[in-house]
């Protein structure tokens, strides 16, 4: 693409995202960062874990966004006695016919969400590992592709330990992205409490109306104009040092993975590209790293025992390695 192309689409895209931003906030109090980041996901054509207390809208807003980007959407709640075939579908036998049809499952869809993914056990956890990282599944022999986009968003309740599951590090790793939500402060509490008065905080109402600001076609083309963002090669090199620094540091036992390098630039280039720039900001990679590295370190047993968290690991780094 030429320059005044690219400009065109950053253009387009810097106005859908407004767009979405200002139809969300007609009923999502708060939690913009989390908009953000399912934005950011779908550009980057990546995945995301969210980890928080039940009751912060995150069913809403996923749901919400899939809608307003002209996606399809599907939820899965888990539970411990959840079967692979339930999330990738099954091959039934047609009588009439003689023959075996495919029943798709949830996963087949542009946005998936797994409400309480930790509740799978391993050998249901790893029926994701594929379509996540090959957008296909593979049911019976049958390798089936997932049409793009295909965003996979998954929350899991850190305060809940009965019945649920680990996720096993092959599993996290295939997140592109994971933060932290939590209780919204007291103004935006305030103003759950006033809509819910006032009789705004109706779902069904603002949902039927939500009307989609993009299409499958216009996302393609915004993921592309993503890719063609410039990036300087001292940047490059600033991306490697973060990610060898988790690999090198004292309380690290596992750092992050080549997945956390290309996730940095990915995420980098669609963050450039949301805020209308062509090139990418040490900023940038400073705000991005605690999203992309924090569920990908596996702390030595001493300092998880100390109470030391991969997020102040990751803090320590950015400030030992000197910004380009």
């Amino acid at each position: 693409m030429t320059d005044t192309e690219i400009n065109d689409e950053l253009e387009l895209l810097a106005t859908a995202y407004t767009q979405i931003r200002e139809k969300m906030g007609r009923f999502i109090v708060g939690n913009e960062r989390l908009i953000e980041l399912c934005m950011l996901s779908l550009l980057s054509e990546g995945h995301l874990l969210i980890e928080g207390t039940p009751g912060t809208g995150k069913t809403s807003i996923v749901k919400a966004m899939a809608k307003i980007s002209g996606c399809g959407f599907s939820r899965f709640q888990c539970a411990v006695d959840s079967q692979p075939a339930d999330i990738i579908g099954v091959r039934i036998f047609n009588r009439e016919e003689r023959e075996f049809s495919l029943r798709k499952g949830p996963i087949f869809n542009n946005f998936l969400l797994i409400d309480e993914i930790n509740r799978l056990a391993p050998k249901t956890q790893s029926a994701f590992i594929e379509s996540m990282s090959e957008r296909q599944a593979t049911i019976d022999g049958i390798t089936i592709p997932i049409e793009p986009p295909f965003c996979v968003i998954a929350t899991q309740n850190p305060f809940e330990f009965e019945g649920t599951f680990p996720l096993i590090e092959a599993q996290k790793d295939r997140f592109m992205f994971s933060m932290k939500l939590t209780h919204l402060d007291e103004e935006g509490e305030f103003e759950i409490i006033r809509r819910e008065h006032t009789g705004i905080l109706e779902w069904e109402p603002f949902y039927t109306t939500l009307e989609p600001v993009m299409t499958n076609t216009l996302i393609e083309r915004f993921i592309n104009v993503s890719r063609s963002i410039y990036i300087e090669e001292r940047l490059l090199f600033y991306i490697r040092d973060i990610v060898m620094a988790t690999r090198k540091h004292g309380d690290v036992h596992l750092g992050a993975s080549s997945r956390a390098s290309i996730a940095m630039v990915r995420g980098c280039k669609a963050r450039a590209a949301m805020q209308k720039r062509s090139f990418i900001l040490p900023d940038d990679i400073k705000w991005l790293a605690p999203l992309v590295l924090q569920h990908r370190i596996i702390l030595e047993k001493e300092a998880d025992l100390s109470d030391i968290t991969p997020l102040q690991i990751i803090n320590e780094i950015l400030e030992a390695i000197e910004v380009p």
